[in-house]
């Protein structure tokens, strides 16, 4: 598995084996911000290069790649995402391959004045065209998502107990799977689209028209867009990365819904009720991921190229004490208390 250190060397001798193009330009690897992918920039030619350091989708290198590929060429069509160029095969230099993708240039997203603009970009993903079930592969398109979800969010549950998190916050999750538990029994469901499943504020860049596009795309999925607004508009998302940190007030939060309401038109008739229940489905999501990260995190790189990989290893030692600054503080009780909190006084707020 290419290392941090021999990125650049193992990117290049990639791109001339595949006699790509874009071989001769000079390459320059970006900070690591992200636990799934590096980045480096082909200097000049307006690309970057997106290398995988594991699947946060559980795929082998083949298909994570194909994964990614239906991500970006299904949400491209919404003018709020980076152009695919190409896709660097799995070889020995690169073991999960690479993406080629357009490098959008712009600035981090400012809360809460950009709030309106990446609401704006996600609401022109829902908005595409819903596939025919048949069409929909390789993307996740689950006959009941909102059962799947919940299946997956216990799943991740299973790492509280190792995650060693206060007991209160295991009662409050518990509460909140059992409830998310009981709305599933329920026969009623909010409608699908195209989602993004990561966007939360700092995976957007804003344009110098104001305009936000959504560069990362490695979980989108046929679900429920409720989980998309949340994702944007949580504590849990909005104080994630240090770009983009901001702690919103609840009419702020409000806004963002409005927003999107407003974006969507008619279409949006049908999710709005379902926007705090998505929401605190989402938090439930964010927070046992967590407790997974805080678990897996411990264990030593595997040298299988498929798969997930939470090591610490895989990413700098920067990166890895930011990230668990943000799971202590998001598993903490305070924490998640003030989000429990919201979730009642948002629903009074939108339904006024």
């Amino acid at each position: 598995m290419s290392s941090r250190s021999s990125l650049l060397s193992d990117l290049q001798a990639a791109l001339f084996r595949a006699q790509h193009p874009l071989r001769g330009c000079d390459l320059q690897a970006l900070p690591d911000k992200g636990l799934a992918h590096d980045h480096v920039r082909l200097v000049g030619s307006g690309w970057l290069a997106r290398v995988p350091k594991q699947s946060q989708m559980g795929l082998d290198a083949a298909h994570n790649l194909a994964y990614q590929r239906a991500c970006f060429e299904r949400a491209a069509l919404s003018g709020h995402t980076p152009a695919l160029y190409g896709v660097l095969p799995p070889s020995d230099q690169l073991p999960r391959g690479a993406l080629l993708v357009q490098e959008i240039e712009g600035r981090a997203a400012r809360l809460p004045q950009d709030l309106g603009a990446i609401v704006a970009a996600l609401a022109a993903i829902h908005a595409l065209p819903l596939p025919e079930a048949s069409h929909r592969a390789p993307l996740l398109a689950a006959a009941d998502p909102l059962r799947d979800l919940h299946q997956e969010i216990s799943a991740q549950a299973q790492h509280l107990s190792a995650a060693r998190v206060p007991p209160s916050v295991a009662a409050a999750v518990a509460a909140e799977l059992q409830s998310l538990a009981a709305l599933c029994a329920q026969p009623v469901r909010p409608p699908s689209h195209l989602i993004a499943f990561d966007g939360h504020p700092g995976n957007f860049i804003v344009r110098a028209d104001g305009s936000a596009v959504l560069v990362d795309l490695e979980k989108c999925r046929y679900s429920h867009p409720g989980l998309d607004l949340a994702h944007a508009t949580l504590y849990t998302s909005t104080t994630w990365d240090v770009a983009t940190h901001a702690v919103l007030s609840l009419s702020e939060v409000a806004f963002a819904y409005h927003a999107w309401r407003q974006a969507m038109g008619p279409a949006a008739e049908a999710a709005l009720p379902w926007a705090v229940p998505l929401r605190r489905a989402m938090w439930l999501w964010s927070v046992t991921w967590c407790a997974k990260w805080r678990v897996l995190a411990r264990q030593s790189s595997s040298t299988s190229s498929a798969g997930e990989d939470w090591s610490v290893e895989l990413s700098d030692s920067e990166l890895i004490q930011h990230v668990r600054d943000r799971v202590d503080h998001y598993l903490s009780a305070p924490v998640v208390e003030r989000v429990c909190l919201e979730f009642d006084a948002l629903d009074r707020a939108l339904t006024a």
